[in-house]
């Protein structure tokens, strides 16, 4: 009895390795911290494995052109992946919002950025940084801000760019600029902001920021491909994609 329990189990246990997969994933810069938990929290779950590579929604999307092995985008704008399946890049009907990211305002140093933002009207600081705005979706909705507000000429000398989020938050968490706009996912956690000093811009002055997620015409046959997606749609990656000041 003890043997055929025993050979049972080893079936189960093989069956579950062969089942298992590695996924390799392209993710927005912004994203990397929640994704960070949400691939460590999948993998515990379902055993597969994830790669993950973070950056720029336009430089991936051009990896992606040029034959990079990704499997998953999960991008910073809606149109990047849309624009992969119409080319034939991803998988028809696979593609969905899995988060709303939103625009802040941030400085390392305390009391630099007050909570309306008029430091911004002050121009008191030599630079500001933000992300390329024809690379990057968070850099766009920076200037949709600035023009809004009748700002983007008058601060435009001022301007430090980024290739994405990723390094427009380098930027000022270096000093090298003393405040730019950034991903609120960058710079908050658990609805508390994590250092310095920051403005939550209002959404109504800016596009809204859907980030969508496509399996890759890579991932098509891979199990881990659609078992993640599912995943980011479910409740446990949802707590951890809203910690992180993201809406759905």
């Amino acid at each position: 009895m003890k043997s055929a329990a025993f050979l049972v189990s080893a079936s189960l246990l093989l069956s579950g390795a062969a089942q298992a997969a590695e996924l390799t994933v392209a993710v927005a810069a912004n994203f990397a911290a929640p994704m960070q938990k949400i691939a460590a929290a999948f993998e515990k779950e379902t055993g597969h494995k994830l790669a993950l590579s973070f950056g720029g929604t336009g430089k991936f999307y051009a990896q992606i052109r040029n034959g990079a092995p990704f499997e998953v985008l999960l991008a910073a704008d809606d149109e990047t992946p849309a624009r992969l399946e119409q080319e034939g890049q991803g998988v028809a009907g696979t593609r969905f919002t899995y988060a709303i990211g939103k625009l802040v305002l941030w400085s390392r140093q305390p009391g630099l950025v007050d909570d309306q933002g008029e430091v911004l009207r002050s121009g008191a600081f030599e630079r500001i940084a933000l992300a390329d705005p024809k690379l990057a979706p968070y850099g766009a909705a920076a200037m949709q801000t600035l023009q809004k507000l009748d700002l983007a000429e008058a601060l435009s000398g001022k301007f430090v760019q980024g290739e994405s989020i990723g390094q427009a938050y380098q930027f000022v968490a270096t000093r090298n600029a003393p405040l730019g706009f950034v991903a609120l996912s960058q710079v908050f956690a658990e609805g508390l902001l994590t250092e310095g000093s920051a403005w939550r811009v209002p959404e109504t002055l800016y596009e809204p920021i859907r980030q969508d997620a496509l399996i890759l015409a890579r991932g098509r046959d891979n199990p881990a491909a659609s078992a993640l997606m599912r995943y980011l749609q479910g409740d446990a990656a949802r707590a951890i994609i809203g910690a992180y000041g993201y809406g759905f």
